[in-house]
């Protein structure tokens, strides 16, 4: 790459995309030398640019914010996803900065090429249609990004539904939304092992400059693990299942649904089952192995409904 406004943009673009890049790695994706890389930092430099070389293993040069704001370059699909992302402050989903965002949004909408302002376009009665959600952060939101997107342990505070907030030290894998809710699927460091979120409870994350190497995590696995978090929550009847299983390969067999479960003795694992309903009780059970005995202790009076309602399903199917 010979052009200097090419390389220096080339350069820029990879900037953008990650806290740190040695300079060895900037050379080799950009085809050039080391010392190139290092006079075209300089020619960003001089143009506003605060680009920060920081030293060691995991150090290297980095884009850090200055004291205005320079262009950025943005990809097709970043460009949607920050139009389609500022449409979602504007129309109150993230606390403050609404008014900001639709002056952010008009500034972008009127120089994107015209297919791109289609598709944007194209999200806006879904967004407006979408039902309330708690309100979130938008600090919070951003900083848990940046830490999914660069592999950097963060410090949190998690507020859980009921109980004083706790600090927490994790590794961020996945930041996803379902309807209008935000989760946080992370390594717990505290408790060793996989932890999900919901972001609005989450304040102060404070970014620990320590770098971790991502721990293996099947998208299907992310999923599930927010699926079981969907259905945690405040309960009004409980029971508890002694299963005939080692609690490892309860584990295994279970997943993340596993959560709760603890050894009940050689063999044995304890589940509980926290359900709203005798009809929610009944679900639970459900979904244990028909092949492997098991005891349920349920207190009165939930087990007598619990077992009023299995009595007719019975009666049902024998008629």
């Amino acid at each position: 790459m010979s052009d200097p406004t090419a390389r220096a943009l080339t350069l820029l673009n990879l900037l953008q995309t990650h806290r740190h890049r040695p300079a060895s790695e900037l050379a080799e994706r950009m085809g050039v030398t080391v010392r190139t890389v290092r006079r075209d930092v300089e020619r960003l430099r001089d143009l506003g640019y605060r680009v920060d070389a920081a030293p060691g293993v995991l150090g290297g040069y980095r884009l850090e914010a200055g004291a205005a704001m320079p262009p950025l370059l943005l990809s097709d699909e970043e460009a949607v996803a920050i139009a389609i992302g500022l449409r979602t402050v504007a129309t109150g989903r993230l606390r403050r900065g609404a008014e900001s965002a639709l002056s952010a949004l008009a500034k972008l909408e009127q120089v994107l090429p015209a297919p791109l302002r289609r598709r944007v376009k194209a999200h806006a009665p879904a967004l407006d249609r979408a039902p309330a959600g708690a309100e979130i952060s938008s600090q919070v939101l951003t900083d848990l990004a940046l830490a999914c997107r660069d592999g950097e342990r963060v410090r949190l505070t998690y507020r859980p539904p009921a109980g004083d907030p706790q600090p927490r030290r994790v590794e961020p894998a996945a930041l996803t939304s379902v309807g209008r809710d935000w989760y946080l699927v992370c390594w717990d460091l505290g408790r060793d092992d996989w932890r999900t979120f919901r972001v609005d409870r989450i304040t102060g994350v404070e970014p620990l400059r320590v770098r971790f190497r991502p721990r293996p995590l099947p998208p299907g696995q992310v999923d599930e693990m927010i699926a079981v978090a969907r259905t945690w929550g405040p309960r009004t009847e409980d029971a508890s299942v002694v299963v005939d299983l080692p609690i490892e390969e309860f584990h295994a067999r279970f997943g993340a649904w596993a959560q709760g479960a603890t050894e009940a003795g050689p063999g044995r694992t304890r589940w509980p089952i926290a359900a709203a309903s005798a009809r929610d009780l009944a679900y639970g059970l459900s979904w244990l192995p028909p092949e492997t005995p098991y005891r349920v202790e349920v207190p009165e009076p939930e087990r007598a409904e619990l077992k009023a309602l299995l009595t007719t399903m019975l009666d049902a199917l024998d008629r």
